[in-house]
């Protein structure tokens, strides 16, 4: 890979899951990585195992729909590692619920995490990028962007996140940054496992009823997401912009 240097990532909602894993193979890939959650003590583990793995990480605790708190957070991780010249927005909540039981709260939420957070963080970071005239941003949208009974706020929102990428690609095309969406179908998480507590279901048997659906016949798994991210934000894949990938184990939309 031969983006310029410094080569510095930024991944949203890396204390655990997608995120963390997400962490772990920018890292791999050579990439310094601020470690970004909510609760800046959650990342410790992530930061470890970069760490351990001979890498380098910060961990940053931010709200991402707080705006003073994403500059901040940005800014910190651009002094101390380097210009982030990569931006994974993986940060995510569910408040999952049927419309007529859905309370405010709830739409905003997921509102504000996945689609206000993303913009937060786009904004903030773009900055290095257009400076180093180059840049990639991976948004996280979902299969629920096509329709869930029972997240007309996720799926609102995961929708959303796929019309933000198009238009980002456009705007900051010509500054040398790429933005895409990555989709995930049914990965192995601690959100599918809540959903799968939320329904009353034991999670072997909700993960063995969803994998039965899907072609490759098995689950994701974080790691998964983390392999597509680290290709898209390859100098091989400056011609890739504006795209949203479903990493599902089978053909979607």
């Amino acid at each position: 890979m031969t983006s310029p240097a410094p080569r510095t990532a930024i991944v949203t909602g890396a204390a655990r899951g997608i995120g963390a894993a997400t962490a772990l193979r920018l890292a791999r890939d050579g990439f310094a990585v601020g470690v970004l959650d909510l609760d800046e003590a959650t990342c410790k583990d992530t930061v470890s195992a970069i760490e351990s793995d001979g890498g380098r990480a910060i961990a940053v605790g931010v709200d991402v729909s707080d705006a003073q708190q994403v500059e901040a957070a940005v800014d910190r991780v651009a002094g101390e590692l380097g210009a982030p010249t990569v931006l994974v927005n993986n940060a995510g909540v569910t408040r999952d619920n049927m419309l007529f039981k859905m309370s405010d709260a709830d739409w905003d939420a997921v509102i504000g995490v996945h689609l206000k957070g993303s913009f937060l963080m786009s904004r903030a970071a773009q900055q290095h990028m257009t400076a180093a005239k180059w840049g990639r941003i991976v948004n996280l949208s979902s299969v629920s962007a096509l329709g869930n009974r029972g997240q007309a706020n996720y799926s609102t929102a995961k929708a959303g996140l796929q019309g933000f990428t198009k238009t980002l690609a456009i705007e900051l095309g010509k500054f040398g940054v790429t933005v895409n969406a990555i989709a995930p179908g049914f990965i192995v998480t601690d959100m599918t496992k809540a959903t799968a507590e939320r329904i009353g279901v034991p999670f072997e048997e909700f993960e063995q009823a969803r994998a039965a659906e899907i072609p490759v016949a098995r689950s994701g798994q974080p790691e998964d997401i983390a392999a597509t991210v680290s290709f898209l934000v390859r100098e091989e894949a400056g011609f890739v912009s504006g795209q949203v990938i479903y990493v599902a184990g089978g053909p979607k939309a």
